[in-house]
């Protein structure tokens, strides 16, 4: 049997009303929209820990994923798996015009150029997701994404029209101004409201850098939380060697500890 057949096949049965499973059989797309998340990092971690048997796993759970919303879809009469698969399958041949159709593209980054003027032209073909009565540049951009990268997607939207930094420097001293709005904010005691907003500015030109320099916001977050839980193991480690715990520590030896560790991850010459 065909494993895509094979699978849907047993969605049907997970949810089927007279001897289903009990727990699908109560489940709504809003209820396991949670998992559907969880196993998109789940696959982004296995990639970034280059874990190929562990991405085969991962990116199971995650078609599983797309065919349990899809079965409750067909369960309403409003699509099915294959009306999905279709809808994809349709998408990518009309941005591959190179591959599929005459058009001639002769490097990446005028594939790049003209994936980005598809998508325009598509985007004026779909009502804005927010009501509003004009459209605007950045409609239909999810609201639900990671902060960071739905800031970088604004960030990009705007540079599609032209509204963007043009090189690095000038973004670095709006850093360093939102960061001294900051200062200003905690100096003046102006409470915690102007504070969060004032943090939120500087969050938000910290991930222009990040664009602007080629870098992924998100992942270089994910890559500075791996590198903190490595050091601050370590950390625990150094003091457990000395039949210590981290509360009975004051702040000043765990901050010559932490130095340790830092020195110990730096190559010898």
């Amino acid at each position: 049997m065909d494993n895509l057949f094979r699978l849907l096949n047993i969605m049907a049965n997970l949810r089927d009303p007279a001897k289903g499973c009990p727990w699908d059989l109560k489940q709504t797309s809003v209820s396991i929209a949670p998992y559907t998340l969880e196993e998109a990092y789940e696959v982004v971690e296995a990639i970034e820990q280059n874990d190929a048997a562990a991405l085969r796993n991962e990116l199971g759970d995650l078609l599983f994923q797309v065919v349990f919303h899809a079965r409750i879809a067909e369960e309403k009469n409003l699509f099915d798996f294959y009306d999905v698969a279709a809808a994809a399958a349709n998408k990518m041949e009309r941005r591959h015009p190179h591959v599929f159709a005459d058009v001639k593209i002769g490097s990446a980054e005028e594939q790049a150029q003209a994936w980005t003027e598809i998508k325009i032209k598509e985007r004026h073909t779909l009502p804005p997701k927010t009501e509003q009565i004009q459209p605007s540049q950045i409609d239909n951009i999810c609201n639900t994404l990671p902060a960071l990268l739905r800031a970088k997607k604004l960030q990009q939207r705007a540079a599609e029209v032209g509204f963007d930094w043009p090189d690095l420097e000038p973004v670095l001293e709006k850093v360093a101004e939102e960061l001294e709005e900051v200062r200003t904010t905690i100096k003046n005691r102006e409470g915690s409201e102007r504070l969060a907003e004032e943090i939120g500015d500087l969050l938000f030109a910290c991930s222009n850098v990040a664009r602007l320099a080629g870098f992924d916001a998100e992942a270089l977050l994910r890559a500075a939380n791996r590198k903190f839980e490595k050091r601050f193991r370590a950390l625990e480690a150094q003091f457990r060697s000395r039949h210590h715990s981290l509360q009975s520590a004051s702040l000043t030896e765990m901050e010559a500890a932490w130095q340790q560790v830092k020195l110990a991850e730096k190559p010898e010459n």
